[in-house]
């Protein structure tokens, strides 16, 4: 187990997904630039999702194609316990982001907050590659980071602070900005913290990976939670896995 992960299971290991700085009972920013650029027809992947309930929310809004990626296998284990009754399906892959190899493209790449923790060149330039060759073009890559005034390390690591003109330039090799924002985010304990949005369709040219099924690191089929969703809205719910 790498450093990365073994500091991320200790996180989940000892504190409720609830009190983390980054808990959010509604993934409202996430959930509207996703449904900005897509339909449920789309295939959609969160990385560094964590516990995040965006997946939830996108399940309820009829998505049915659905990547989680996450350093940590206990936040993918408290989604699948979370998801476990309602008897849906997403593919769930443990994985260090800047390790995982995909074989698949998604048409929308959601990141909340995974890439400000790579500080280091060489890291955030295998992280752009990965992106450019897993969204298809015309696709949309929708990235959150902390704010140039937003915090300077987040549950003990340090962080990369980014402008919205920042941001676009780690990525302009081969995405375009569509759109900005900026969040205030509240955490559990009432704290501010100031996030940068982007919202970047990928360029026609440049290299992609063949669309298909997803390899996984390490991957999970849930079944999964405790969210109140009507059976209705989980019919067809089921993700194609490898």
């Amino acid at each position: 187990m790498s450093d990365r992960q073994q500091h991320w299971q200790q996180v989940y290991d000892s504190r409720d997904v609830s009190e983390v700085s980054w808990f959010q009972d509604e993934p409202s920013v996430s959930l509207r630039l996703v449904e900005s650029v897509a339909d449920p027809s789309c295939t959609v992947v969160d990385v560094g999702g964590g516990a995040s309930l965006l997946v939830d929310a996108l399940v309820v809004r009829g998505f049915t194609d659905l990547t989680v990626v996450d350093v940590s296998q206990r936040a993918l284990d408290i989604v699948r316990a979370r998801l476990d009754s309602h008897g849906i399906r997403v593919t769930m892959v443990e994985s260090d982001i800047v390790e995982w190899d995909p074989s698949r493209t998604f048409d929308v790449w959601h990141d909340r907050a995974a890439f400000h923790f790579l500080t280091d060149n060489d890291s955030r330039a295998r992280y752009v590659d990965l992106v450019a060759r897993s969204v298809v073009p015309g696709g949309s890559l929708i990235v959150a980071t902390f704010a140039t005034d937003g915090p300077t390390h987040c549950s003990g690591l340090e962080v990369a602070r980014y402008s919205a003109a920042e941001l676009t330039a780690q990525f302009a090799a081969h995405f375009t900005l569509v759109a900005d924002e900026r969040e205030e985010h509240c955490t559990p304990s009432g704290a501010l913290q100031m996030f940068t949005w982007v919202v970047l369709r990928r360029d026609s040219h440049g290299p992609t990976r063949p669309a298909g099924k997803v390899r996984l690191a390490r991957a999970i089929t849930l079944r999964g939670g405790g969210v109140d969703v009507p059976p209705a809205e989980l019919l067809g719910c089921l993700v194609r896995v490898a």
